[in-house]
């Protein structure tokens, strides 16, 4: 007979029909769809259980999906001893692969342990401190995504303490600021309303200060919201390319009348085609703060330089007095909020509630900017860095100043304004 009259495959081993494959094969698949389904039963059931014993679950699936098999090619095609040898060896192998199951379940789960445990040791420090015994890879990656997750928060906290620190010297500071003008325009109002002050001349003044006050109050106010809104983030800027020289030629003519009337020469010059992508208003507002802050604390026949210019591929503005210098331990504190560089707190009558300085710090740094103070000659230099918008579209020459503020310089590359 033919093999295949027969009904016997092709190539099969002797003594091994079709009926025998056939056997096997359907109750081996049989076996793993009914080990495969109960261990997924299994496992959801153990979804909350611990990883030492998901893992032994997995392979005890395996195992039994394996011994399943073997154990029905044994029944179908041996006998006698070499069957109870097969089945004791798959014993052996499904107690052995248990065995490592548990093994390797125990490491995971010390090591989950030891990272639950560096996480629980964190505490009000905000410091983690890795495991230091060896991780699986996984684990080892989340151990350092912990790390960098709390130096982040580390920092975030930092900064959330420093700015809460910041507003409770700011209300404190402003509180007691706001508190001198209010108080006299109490005074000078009821005095006027009691009708102590008759004299026409006296009442003109007393209307004179109410009205300086009430200026005084107004740009306090302004610059608390200016610098809430920095605070916040809710800076919005309308930024557009210009030329940095035309913002120090405004804001130079704009101090020069404050200048004047303090007696201090101002003097500045930039060069020509300097170009920057900034918010002309909010950045001609932080240069004036700079400059105005440089003229109050200058004294009479002083001189305060202003210079725009590049240094190293970037647009630089200069403001240079001569308020004798500042504190080395109050250099790192100027810009801080209602920091007067003085103990007594009670502002003069032509200064602000200390946010000046601040105001610009924050609207620099809105522009990706940098600003810096340090001691130069007779006093200090307050330096504020842009990113050009054409690195190199400037060349640095000598400066050569203006004689007034409100008149272009002719052809050259410079820009200069002086008030005397």
């Amino acid at each position: 007979m033919s093999p295949a009259a027969g009904g016997v495959a092709w190539g099969l081993p002797a003594g091994i029909v079709a009926s025998d494959i056939e056997f096997i094969s359907l109750w081996t698949l049989v076996a793993a769809l009914v080990i495969s389904a109960a261990g997924i039963v299994a496992l959801r059931l153990l979804a909350r259980r611990s990883i030492q014993v998901m893992v032994a679950g997995v392979v005890l699936v395996c195992l039994f999906t394996s011994m399943a098999g073997v154990a029905i090619i044994a029944v179908r095609m041996l006998s006698g001893i070499n069957k109870d040898v097969v089945l004791d060896l798959m014993a052996i192998a499904g107690l052995s692969g248990v065995i490592v199951a548990l093994i390797v379940g125990r490491q995971l789960i010390r090591a989950s342990r030891s990272i639950s445990a560096a996480v629980q040791s964190v505490g009000d420090s905000g410091i983690y401190v890795a495991p230091a015994q060896i991780l699986p890879a996984e684990l080892a990656e989340l151990s350092g995504a912990l790390t960098v997750a709390y130096d982040r928060l580390a920092q975030a906290r930092s900064r959330e303490r420093a700015l809460e620190a910041s507003r409770r010297e700011l209300v404190a500071w402003v509180s007691h600021d706001l508190r001198t003008p209010l108080a006299g325009l109490r005074a000078m109002s009821e005095a006027l309303e009691d009708q102590v002050v008759t004299d026409p001349r006296e009442i003109s003044q007393y209307h004179t200060q109410i009205r300086r006050e009430v200026e005084r109050l107004t740009l306090m106010i302004d610059d608390l919201f200016e610098l809430s809104r920095i605070h916040a983030g809710a800076l919005r800027l309308s930024r557009r390319m210009v030329g940095l020289e035309d913002v120090v030629a405004e804001v130079v003519a704009s101090a020069e009348p404050v200048a004047r009337a303090k007696g201090v020469r101002l003097t500045g010059a930039a060069i020509r085609g300097i170009p920057v992508f900034v918010d002309p208003a909010e950045m001609g507002r932080a240069l004036r703060n700079l400059v105005t802050n440089a003229i109050r604390h200058t004294p009479s026949d002083g001189i305060v330089d202003v210079l725009a210019e590049v240094q190293r591929g970037v647009a630089c503005v200069s403001v240079s007095d001569a308020c004798g210098g500042i504190p080395r331990a109050d250099l790192p504190r100027v810009f801080d909020v209602a920091f007067r560089g003085e103990s007594a707190r009670t502002p003069g009558p032509a200064e602000g509630a200390g946010l000046g300085l601040s105001i610009a710090r924050g609207i620099v740094e809105a522009h990706s900017g940098q600003i810096a103070v340090r001691n130069a000659g007779p006093g200090c230099q307050f330096l504020v860095r842009l990113p050009l918008s054409r690195p190199g579209a400037a060349v640095l020459t000598p400066s050569v100043p203006w004689p007034e503020a409100s008149r272009a310089a002719g052809p050259g590359h410079h820009r200069a304004v002086s008030a005397n």
